[in-house]
């Protein structure tokens, strides 16, 4: 469980979480801890305690595996092809991240920086698969705090410690607000942009949950889990370094902004996303900067490595296998997942020039998950808990939802209506988007007929068909490996945390 827990954290650990949540606390200030407390830990702890039985009792292979189970084969081919297209745009985002730091402190062309990253990743990926994106994953975890840590320590030296970091922050463009997570957050008047109305519901609960407890990229660690007790905990033991991330992520970006001339300046060349590659090149001596080169290429390479062994399964399994090529031997299928490892990288490669058009990634992420997870997971959630929910709402629900949430983001874009700020038009997308399933589903469940009980056995709360003792070793039947109990500790402590920058 510890193994599958770090590569769980280690998987999300990629450009989103250095890059783009540097960027956030350098844009957003100390608000940007709500994508760590509420928007993660309590999504992480639901899976584990609430859905993680489902996923492993039904031996499904993937999050699109269980909604054929659950709905149809059209429901299923759908979240097949959305959640492909999905990881190889992000992809592009941890590449593209790579090759912002290689541009900042080795001079290499963007194009250069972009086509070694994927090349490395391929080589490890194709030969090792699942296994062996885990255990580098592993790995390349203490290696990336390694690099990240210095970066603190030393930037907090320079600006004189956290009072004096503070003291610069109160007299930066984003002043005391910076410094505070919920204050201001009655209104729109505050660093995010964003009511406390759309932090708590369309962050902490519909995009936070949409992405962990649906995002195969993580889920697909827990499912490796050698039993059904270990796959509960990989996500609540990856809750625990989830809460103290901010310290490595977020003071790197105050950091940034107080101590960097023009860092996101509307005018200017620097980006919010140059934070951490320009902290590193200004305040890190050579030795401890290879170090902490090392752990952002690290992290690059398990955030795409995520994407990659998250696309070529769902590829191979839910595509290929299910739709184009059926009853071929298992080589035949391995060698097509190697194909799709290759497709992907070369695919990624591609979309990592669209996240070069963002100049905080982090604003282009959220954008993607309010499109694809939210409504997945509004889907998921009303189907895994309502019995009577039949397959063809399955479908309608999911299809208009991501349309929803599509042409939000498209007339926001357009100017047709107007939010403060992208992230919460990203917030406010994943709260459409989850209502329009909701409505849908009440609406066309009625007019079709469910499936029969017996064909929801173990998918379906209430239903039966999951033993959650069925496979569990002797050594993990102790009280301290219980899994609602490391999840309510791991829950006390992000409220404990948030006491301090309330």
């Amino acid at each position: 469980a510890w193994v599958t827990g770090l590569a769980f954290v280690s998987a999300n650990l990629g450009a989103l979480e250095i890059i783009g949540m540097a960027a956030n606390g350098a844009q957003y200030g100390v608000m940007t801890v709500h994508y760590y407390w509420i928007g993660a830990v309590p999504a992480m702890v639901f899976l584990g305690i609430v859905m993680m039985p489902f996923y492993y009792g039904s031996k499904v292979r993937s999050v699109p595996e269980y909604l054929r189970l659950r709905f149809n084969r059209p429901t299923h081919l759908l979240n097949a092809i959305s959640f492909a297209v999905a990881q190889v745009l992000i992809a592009g985002v941890n590449l593209y991240a790579l090759a912002l730091v290689m541009q900042a402190l080795l001079g290499w062309p963007l194009w250069v920086a972009i086509v070694v990253g994927a090349a490395i990743v391929l080589v490890y990926i194709t030969i090792g698969g699942l296994s062996g994106a885990i255990y580098n994953e592993v790995l390349q975890f203490f290696v990336i705090l390694a690099g990240l840590i210095p970066v603190t320590v030393i930037g907090l030296v320079k600006v004189g410690g956290v009072s004096g970091l503070m003291d610069a922050v109160r007299e930066s463009k984003l002043g005391e607000a910076g410094l505070h997570a919920w204050q201001d957050t009655g209104s729109t008047a505050n660093p995010l942009g964003a009511h406390w109305i759309g932090i708590v519901f369309g962050l902490g609960f519909v995009l936070s949950f949409g992405y962990w407890t649906t995002n195969f990229a993580e889920v697909q660690r827990a499912l490796s889990a050698k039993n059904m007790s270990a796959a509960r905990r990989t996500p609540i033991i990856a809750a625990y370094p989830k809460l103290v991330i901010p310290a490595v992520t977020v003071i790197p970006g105050l950091v940034a902004l107080v101590t960097v001339q023009g860092l996101g300046a509307p005018s200017g060349d620097l980006q919010y996303n140059n934070a951490i590659p320009l902290l590193m090149r200004d305040l890190l001596p050579n030795g401890v900067l290879g170090v902490a080169v090392t752990g952002l290429l690290a992290s690059f390479m398990a955030g795409m490595a995520a994407n990659v062994s998250g696309f070529n399964t769902v590829f191979t399994y839910d595509i290929w296998q299910a739709y184009v090529r059926r009853g071929r031997p298992d080589d035949y299928y391995l060698r097509i997942g190697r194909y799709a490892t290759v497709a992907a990288v070369v695919i990624g490669i591609g979309t990592a020039f669209i996240a070069a058009g963002f100049s905080n990634i982090m604003n282009y992420i959220q954008a993607l998950f309010s499109l694809f997870n939210a409504p997945l997971f509004a889907t998921f959630i009303i189907g895994m808990f309502w019995k009577r929910m039949t397959a063809l709402a399955g479908f309608w629900s999911l299809l208009l939802g991501t349309l929803a949430a599509l042409l939000t983001y498209l007339l926001y874009k357009g100017g047709v209506i107007h939010f403060n700020s992208d992230l919460e038009e990203s917030f406010w997308g994943a709260g459409i988007a989850f209502v329009t399933v909701a409505v849908v589903a009440v609406i066309l469940t009625p007019l079709t007929a469910p499936k029969r009980d017996e064909d929801l056995r173990g998918l379906v709360y209430g239903t039966g068909g999951i033993d959650l003792k069925a496979d569990v070793l002797a050594g993990d039947t102790a009280w301290y490996r219980s899994p609602v109990l490391l999840g309510v500790i791991a829950l006390a402590l992000a409220v404990v945390l948030y006491i301090p920058v309330f």
